[in-house]
């Protein structure tokens, strides 16, 4: 009797609690080592699958679609998407899927941990004790920057952002201030202590000031040299959303010469590649990527692109039950189109 189910990849190993039911409902292909995936390669296994459940390693766009024609949805652990041609995806009727919300808090902890950790010297610290230099208490070793009673500015002021700026005003007593692309509403504003400024306010008065916001083109190297002038040089800088934000060159140059005082970097412009200039200065903080990276959340990750996949194939409502689809109304209109003309999807 032939196989009817439908084939889903995926493709790096991921909590296997969560995936191994999947079992009994799909064909599941997955890979059982962190992988490095070719382009060539990953157009290999879309050729022949149903779905697929990725994450931010993999980049699809409409070259490892060209021969995809089974494929109805690419299922994205992560709240970024820029490893997606969304534009490519929507035009073949395949649909997306990302995995928000689920990752709003775990990711605030680690931006403000990388705030304290900068700000009060807390690696650089532990590197010069490990080192051997405390021979004697001293009443001026490592001082660093007060977070209590700050300035805290957040540039981004989606779901992660009002979380740091809950925690900043209303456990640390901090003053709160955020630029975004549109302003919250008042009782947003209020709910997480935080005064809207604009993008040079913000720079100038920023004490600690952490990156929140999605990348695009536009926001390339927004914090470059320019930015980074504007900035006190007692201030932090912390960055937890992508790291194409940050010209990496001048912040490294801003920082060895003290035109700033720390930062701390969970992301980067060319990751798992870290610039050596960053690498070699001890007043940054550098964690690879861990923002989510507790195993309560990567675990609802996980689930949530599962059951976006279940939806988008069928097997759990349909797509208009997928949790979070990216491009639900484009590619099934796309979908609809080219089954009008070629029969397929």
């Amino acid at each position: 009797m032939a196989e009817t189910r439908p084939t889903v990849w995926v493709s790096q190993p991921l909590i296997e609690a969560v995936i191994a039911p999947l079992r009994d409902r799909v064909q599941l292909r997955t890979t059982d080592a962190v992988t490095v995936w070719s382009p060539e390669q990953i157009a290999a296994q879309l050729a022949s699958a149903d779905g697929a459940i990725i994450t931010l390693n993999e980049r699809i766009g409409a070259a490892e679609l060209a021969n995809a024609s089974r494929l109805q949805v690419v299922a994205n652990v992560g709240v970024g998407y820029n490893n997606l041609d969304v534009t490519a995806l929507s035009a073949a009727g395949i649909l997306a899927s990302n995995t928000p919300d689920v990752l709003t808090e775990t990711t605030a902890d680690l931006g403000f941990a990388l705030l304290m950790a900068a700000a009060r010297r807390i690696t650089e610290s532990e590197r010069w004790l490990r080192e051997g230099h405390w021979q004697q208490w001293s009443f001026q070793t490592m001082l660093g920057a007060d977070i209590h009673g700050s300035t805290l500015g957040i540039l981004g002021m989606g779901r992660i952002g009002q979380g740091i700026a809950r925690r900043g005003a209303h456990g640390f007593g901090m003053k709160v201030l955020y630029h975004n692309r549109s302003r919250l509403p008042a009782d947003a504003e209020a709910a997480v202590g935080a005064a809207y400024v604009d993008l040079d306010t913000l720079l100038a008065q920023s004490d600690h000031l952490v990156l929140v916001l999605p990348y695009t083109p536009a926001s390339h190297h927004l914090i470059d040299a320019a930015a980074l002038a504007k900035m006190k040089p007692t201030a932090t800088l912390v960055n937890i959303a992508r790291g194409g934000l940050v010209d990496e060159t001048a912040l490294a140059d801003a920082l060895a010469h003290g035109r700033l005082a720390a930062a701390g970097l969970d992301v980067y412009e060319g990751e798992p590649a870290v610039r050596p200039e960053l690498l070699a200065l001890r007043n940054v903080v550098l964690t690879p990527h861990i923002g989510s990276a507790s195993l309560a959340t990567r675990t609802a990750m996980v689930q949530r692109a599962v059951d976006n996949l279940l939806a988008a194939l069928g097997l759990a409502g349909g797509p208009a039950h997928m949790p979070s689809a990216i491009n639900a109304d484009a590619a099934l209109a796309a979908r609809a189109a080219l089954g009008k003309k070629n029969g397929k999807r």
